[in-house]
């Protein structure tokens, strides 16, 4: 006994306006069922909290995505066979639809296996800072076809899991560009260096915040083994969004330190990056 035929017994209405009603029915029942999945899945996601919780939030992320695909392909196929479509016999009859569709599965099985292996092997969670196939952004769903970024720019970026290669994973959410400023003269012109690159500082904070993950700091005076002063300035940027420091940055520092020291050169502002990376393949 089909589904469908339940549905007309049910609503006492028999022939083709049943048939349609049940249609209907099916539809807007599956559409609901598809509703109540992601809402459940979405509950769950907030709930979780931590890093082994983000692995959960990876798991109900692509789970929720094959239920949903699931769901979707079930109602079609009831559908169609209610409608006198033989599924079966069109694909075997139609060689140019058979062969797009198979090529169409085997992406697709690709897709899935890629997804899981991503999930299981510990590749990347939902929530980490990764660099994919030359996108950068923070995972926000991994799901059974791709894996969803957002970028700097806030951007959804979705990448087709079967595309993916490496991965570069931030475990700390940002990189670390350290700007060490040497300091010259008498302590009176050491003071008045260190209180400009405070105050460019801000400036540049407040210049260029989509490069920002958090706020900068100094982290204070520090000497080397041969008695040079410098200061340390520390900036939690995206991935690769390190140019305004390099430029714009060392630039206006350079210029607002001649006016304290005539004689400062370029070379006494050095700019450098430290980040853990963990570069795995996807198999």
């Amino acid at each position: 006994m089909h589904v469908l035929d339940s549905f007309t017994r049910l609503l006492n209405i028999h022939g083709s306006l049943g048939r349609i009603i049940a249609i209907i029915v099916l539809a807007a029942g599956s559409h609901a069922a598809v509703t109540l999945i992601r809402h459940v899945g979405g509950l769950v996601s907030r709930r979780a909290r931590g890093r082994a919780s983000s692995k959960w939030r990876s798991v109900e992320s692509l789970s929720t995505s094959i239920f949903v695909f699931a769901v979707y392909v079930w109602a079609i196929g009831l559908i169609l066979q209610e409608l006198g479509i033989s599924l079966k016999a069109y694909v075997a009859g139609a060689s140019v639809i058979g062969l797009a569709v198979g090529f169409g599965s085997q992406g697709i099985v690709q897709d899935v296996v890629t997804g899981l292996s991503l999930v299981f092997s510990d590749l990347v969670d939902v929530g980490d800072m990764v660099e994919i196939s030359g996108q950068t952004g923070v995972v926000r769903a991994i799901t059974m076809r791709f894996v969803a970024l957002e970028n700097p720019l806030g951007a959804r970026v979705f990448i087709p899991n079967r595309t993916i290669t490496s991965v570069i994973n931030y475990p700390k959410g940002y990189v670390r560009c350290i700007v060490d400023v040497l300091l010259t003269g008498e302590d009176e012109t050491k003071n008045e260096i260190e209180t400009a690159v405070k105050g460019v500082m801000t400036s540049a904070s407040e210049q260029f915040p989509g490069i920002l993950v958090a706020p900068p700091s100094v982290e204070g005076r520090l000497r080397t083994s041969i008695g040079r002063e410098f200061v340390r300035v520390k900036f939690r940027i995206w991935p690769g969004r390190g140019g305004p420091i390099e430029t714009t940055f060392k630039q206006e520092l350079l210029k607002r330190i001649g006016t304290l020291d005539p004689s400062y050169s370029d070379w006494m502002i050095s700019v450098a990056y430290e980040v853990e990376k963990t570069v795995a393949r996807a198999r």
